[in-house]
């Protein structure tokens, strides 16, 4: 699916803003101004393949998890059948990440993990979102990947990591998303999964990394020191989705440590647009893309009050 002008209701403003969303493509993508946030609707692979080489600061981003949610668009990432076709996939989309970056950028990526289905094909209706609701819970469980078992850990979290480090990222942390409030499952033969990943990929062995700007109180409550790799923060629905959305949070540190006031933030999975939400807070200005429309009208209505919202209009080049 080719990136398209996204035109959503027009809102009304009645004062300028400090900052500005482009919506839909920022002249074909060709050339970007840094000083402007930008909202496409549109397939990831085929939008970061349009953004000029060395654009990009930091790229903070969630993508579909496998075998997970359906978003109700047509070859949507997360609902193969095969876990391998899935991986091959991310790491093409992260591949032109890796080159929109700066030579000193950071990626810093969160993903969770699953289980095989245990020889299941069916999946029960998802009361809780199938209510005309684009997201809802895939109606099949995928089939046990080649060389796991019935009701095996998939790893998926580790094997995505390792495929980027094989595809030539440096692979510097593993951070343990350590949520507390997570709900209960009805699981009674293993540990209830409180926790997600967030790994942190650079494009060179020598990176920005602003520690000093995520310290945290040091154990002993007097001073700071240099931030763990167990991150506590709580789950954090937002009201207007009806599907997971990131915590502001969780998104804060990355964005402090890898970026200075003024660069571009990039989230290729935009979803809701918390990544967009933050850069805007800390003075940042970023990039999103989204496959899904309704999701783009979703992140650019939560935007509102901290950017005034452009159309971006152009004409077919000869």
């Amino acid at each position: 699916m080719e990136p398209t002008l996204f035109d959503p209701l027009c809102y009304a403003e009645e004062t300028q803003k400090e900052n500005t969303i482009v919506i839909g493509l920022p002249s074909l993508l060709s050339k970007i101004n840094k000083e402007t946030s930008y909202i496409i609707s549109g397939d990831a692979l085929a939008a970061l393949k349009q953004l000029p080489d060395e654009t990009i600061q930091i790229c903070v981003t969630s993508p579909p998890y496998w075998g997970l949610r359906d978003y109700g668009i047509p070859n949507q990432i997360g609902t193969e059948m095969d876990i391998y076709e899935y991986l091959d996939k991310l790491v093409k989309v992260f591949r032109e990440v890796k080159r929109v970056l700066k030579p000193d950028g950071t990626f810093w990526l969160n993903i969770g993990d699953g289980y095989t289905s245990g020889g299941r094909a069916y999946r029960a209706p998802d009361k809780k979102t199938d209510n005309g609701h684009v997201v809802r819970g895939l109606p099949f469980r995928p089939p046990t990947p080649a060389g796991l078992k019935p009701k095996d850990l998939l790893g998926l979290p580790w094997r995505l990591a390792f495929s980027l480090q094989a595809d030539g990222w440096y692979l510097r942390a593993d951070i343990i998303w350590f949520k507390p409030n997570i709900l209960p499952e009805s699981v009674k033969d293993r540990p209830t999964i409180a926790h997600e990943y967030i790994f942190l990929l650079t494009k060179n062995e020598r990176y920005y990394y602003d520690y000093q700007e995520i310290l945290e109180p040091a154990a002993s409550g007097k001073g700071y020191r240099n931030k763990r790799s167990v991150w506590t923060v709580n789950t954090e629905p937002y009201p207007e989705a009806h599907f997971a959305t990131f915590p502001p949070a969780l998104v804060l540190p990355c964005i402090l440590a890898g970026s200075k006031p003024g660069d571009l933030v990039l989230d290729p999975f935009l979803g809701s647009g918390t990544t967009g939400l933050v850069a805007l807070q800390q003075k940042r200005n970023f990039i999103g893309i989204e496959l899904n429309p309704e999701y783009c009208e979703l992140a650019e209505k939560r935007l509102i009050p901290y950017a005034t919202v452009l159309r971006e209009t152009h004409e077919t080049e000869d």
